[in-house]
């Protein structure tokens, strides 16, 4: 797919590592020579100086022929007028914007053909409070992610020593709980002073203390293969109440501005250091809420409030070194869970596995919403994970035995390729395509066995350890002609 992405900064960066790497022509628009230069030297990309909302340089970077174009620039106008250029002037196909204004997707004359021609709107601090607030609600977990409309869940979960499953055969685990709907589909095990290893899951596999685990599950699930998984025999769940967030920028407004909207379930403090900013957040949120003025790594501060107390302490500046030595000063402390906002690659890949619980990159949040655009196939969600490493993809069967390769038969008969895990089925969901028959049944999660049969319409969620590896599912479910 030939691809413009409009902006070098640090989502047009993360997006073109994330896109080059599965052999897009990627070409980068930008003012800043020297940005593209470096993005020259370490990716396989072509850059062009210059402004996006002027047409020579859309025609220069190949406007004409591209199939997406993404435009991240920072400012919002600028992103916006690129993709009405785009639609009047070279007729791309799709148009991604990156918009930080609310209320722009509440009105279809804005967005719409007849105005700004966007097709999709993505806002990173929305993608990022929206993730956290997962994590909020399911406290043990160190990723969660949701597929067919959030009827099923991909959880990522530290293994714990002395839970239920830690130290058990999955294939046993099975046998025990049969009305569990869930799938463990890999586990990343650290040996020594050795990166994670994948350990790919089967009946045989044995879950040890320590190991991440990522299970597919029904989402009415979740809570219970969590606990199984990190909480020491019966010990009952404890929900987060007192959160602590270091940072009053656009994420952290964001987020205690969406928490604080569900009064008296949390105690939230803020903590930033500039004055003014301090006055404009106090005006902005709910009194509820409380502001304070001073260093998030002051350890004087963090004592004085309570931070032994803090059930998820939250650092969410733009400063990476201060997030890291927060989080490491407030678990030190007594914090039960600190995050990490980390920009910085190979910082997050340092972090992993630390006292740091969660390393998140802003990044990784919002790339699944670009990816689904560039699949190929009906891809309905795609989740970036490990750091960009690995992926987790719904694709909604389409065609008859006659027109698909997986319609009508068994999962044993499919040709998948080894790694490649089969983690969850959909089945029952509207069908969104144009014309089609609505199935009336209620929407069930399956987990397939090797007898399973796929059915016309099935959401199919898949666990794949390598990118690499997504050419090959998507050949897999793609139609022939005589479908159309």
């Amino acid at each position: 797919m030939k691809i413009i992405i409009l902006g070098a900064g640090r989502v047009g960066q993360s997006v073109a590592d994330s896109l080059v790497s599965e052999r897009n022509d990627i070409t980068v628009i930008d003012t800043d020579a020297e940005r593209l230069r470096d993005l020259e030297s370490r990716y396989d990309l072509r850059g062009v100086v210059g402004s996006g909302i002027e047409p020579s340089v859309l025609a220069e970077a190949g406007a004409q022929d591209t199939d997406l174009l993404i435009a991240c620039a920072a400012q919002d106008e600028t992103n916006l007028v690129c993709c009405k250029m785009a639609q009047l002037l070279f007729n791309i196909p799709k148009r991604i914007a990156r918009v930080r204004s609310t209320g722009l997707e509440c009105d279809e004359r804005l967005v719409g053909p007849e105005g700004f021609a966007v097709d999709r709107i993505i806002c990173p601090e929305e993608s990022l409070t929206r993730y956290i607030g997962k994590l909020i609600d399911y406290p043990e977990a160190m990723q969660v992610r949701e597929f067919a409309g959030g009827r099923a869940c991909l959880v990522a979960v530290r293994a714990r020593a002395g839970a239920p499953m830690v130290g058990q055969v999955i294939g046993d685990l099975r046998e025990n709980s049969p009305d569990l709907a869930m799938r463990m589909v890999a586990i990343y095990r650290r040996f020594a002073d050795e990166p994670d290893r994948f350990i790919a899951c089967d009946g045989r596999t044995r879950i040890e203390p320590g190991d991440e685990v990522f299970v597919l599950a029904a989402q009415e699930h979740i809570a219970a293969v969590l606990g199984a998984l990190h909480r020491p025999g019966t010990q009952p769940s404890q929900p987060v109440r007192r959160i602590m967030i270091a940072g009053g920028g656009r994420v952290g407004l964001r987020l205690a501005r969406q928490l604080a909207q569900s009064p008296g379930r949390f105690n939230i403090k803020i903590i930033e250091d500039h004055a003014d900013r301090c006055v404009e957040l106090a005006s902005a949120l709910p009194t509820n809420v409380l502001v304070l003025q001073g260093d998030t790594t002051d350890e004087d501060l963090l004592g004085d409030e309570g931070i032994e107390e803090v059930d998820l302490f939250l650092a969410l500046t733009d400063d990476d070194e201060d997030n890291i030595m927060s989080c490491l000063l407030a678990k030190r402390m007594g914090a039960s869970r600190v995050l990490a906002l980390i920009n910085r690659r190979s910082y997050a890949d340092l972090m992993h596995g630390t006292q740091i619980d969660i390393a998140l990159s802003p990044a990784q949040a919002m790339l699944g919403e670009l990816l689904a655009y560039v699949r190929q196939g009906d891809v309905q969600a795609v989740h970036s994970l490990r750091r960009g490493v690995a992926e987790a993809l719904e694709i909604v069967a389409r065609g008859d035995r006659k027109s698909s390769r997986v319609i009508g038969r068994k999962v044993s008969e499919l040709q998948l390729p080894r790694d490649v895990h089969m983690g969850l089925i959909v089945r029952g969901l509207p069908d969104a395509t144009e014309g089609a028959v609505q199935d009336l049944r209620e929407p069930e999660v399956i987990i397939p066995r090797s007898s399973t049969v796929i059915e016309s319409n099935d959401h199919v969620v898949f666990f794949l350890p390598h990118k690499r590896l997504v050419r090959d599912v998507e050949k897999l479910f793609r139609v022939s002609a005589t479908f159309f």
